[in-house]
């Protein structure tokens, strides 16, 4: 039996070590570089969804019911989406009623799901936002402010815009996904081919979508308010009543082009509050289809900066004057009672 001498055997070894070293080296350099996946949203609006199956498959309903402003982008290119939603809340016999409105407008610039866009929201109680994304930049304010550059947005832009366009899907949410569309007809709009869809509160049951499994909610040591226990009732114990209107979708791109809803839930009397019935009315419309809005950034916009360490620095961040006591001296100044020294005096 031939014996190698150790220094042989070592070096052996070491190379077949180092070529098992090269091949995880080339595998981890072949992944690293590998050309990346699409996104997800991008893969979504690949997905053909027949607008004919909407009305007897309840999964491409939902899916298409659902369907967020990057998807519609991807599907349709630069358009412009404005929706109506308003809300009447009537209590019992003579407890009155409280009514509220709200405008939503978005402009999707070209560029799919990470191009430009601007969204406004606004209703009838003076409060709203406004965002924008241009050249990748994101910028937002309230209804009255100036515009700040968000550097580190963490993705809040894009929230916006999933809610912002979002109006038929919180519709159909809150009638618990009982909104069903019977197929019509085929209309023109905008130039082009849509299918007509006549609205009906369908039956409770299948909805076409798994329901999430959330954890319990968290209770607080010294138990809900009553405005937070008002709000669980409404969700627990709502009862849709009807559902009436229409909707058009896109026969090429299967994209919800119009949206008229007609609405009543009730909730019957319950230990936190009496029976009252809730109204809601949509109507929604894309239009300037492939119409690039030419975005451009706000001319006046704050700079992104961290939040100000206490009352005091935001005081100072934002030009307000300090409200000091009477005869307060201020800082670095002698007092009233002090006499210069010498020294200052000359």
């Amino acid at each position: 039996m031939t014996r190698f001498p150790k220094f042989i055997t070592a070096a052996l070894l070491l190379s077949a070590a180092a070529c098992q070293g090269d091949k995880v080296d080339r595998d981890a350099k072949a992944r690293i570089f590998s050309a990346e996946d699409p996104p997800k949203v991008v893969a979504s609006a690949a997905e053909k969804l027949n607008p004919q199956d909407v009305a007897d498959n309840p999964r491409v309903a939902r899916r298409i019911l659902s369907m967020d402003a990057a998807e519609v982008t991807e599907r349709l290119g630069p358009h412009a989406y404005t929706a109506t939603v308003s809300y009447e809340w009537t209590g019992a016999q003579g407890a009155g009623s409280n009514k509220l409105s709200e405008t939503r407008t978005f402009r999707a610039g070209p560029g799919g799901v990470g191009g430009d866009f601007h969204g406004l929201l606004e209703n009838s109680r003076d409060q709203g936002l406004e965002v924008m994304r241009v050249d990748g930049k994101v910028y937002a304010r309230n209804r009255y402010g100036t515009f700040r550059q968000r550097l580190r947005d963490r993705g809040m832009a894009e929230r916006t815009r999933t809610e912002l366009t979002g109006a038929i899907r919180d519709v159909d949410a809150l009638f618990r996904g009982r909104l069903h569309l019977s197929a019509q007809n085929t209309v023109t709009y905008e130039g082009r081919t849509a299918w007509r869809y006549a609205v009906d509160l369908g039956p409770d049951g299948d909805t076409g979508t798994t329901p999430a499994v959330l954890p319990a909610l968290a209770e607080p040591k010294g138990g809900r308010d009553e405005s937070t226990r008002r709000r669980l009732a409404f969700f627990d114990r709502r009862v849709p009543q009807s559902l009436s209107g229409e909707v058009l979708v896109d026969a090429q791109t299967s994209v919800v082009l119009k949206v008229r809803l007609d609405g009543r839930i009730a909730v019957p009397a319950n230990d936190v509050a009496g029976a009252a019935e809730l109204r809601m009315v949509l109507e929604s419309a894309l239009s300037e289809i492939g119409k690039d809005p030419r975005l451009k950034a706000p001319e006046d916009f704050r700079p992104d900066a961290d939040k100000p360490q206490g009352i005091a620095d935001a005081l100072d961040r934002f030009g307000i004057p300090r409200n000091k006591p009477e005869g307060a001296t201020p800082a670095g100044a002698a007092s009233p009672s002090e006499e210069p020294s010498d020294e200052e005096a000359n």
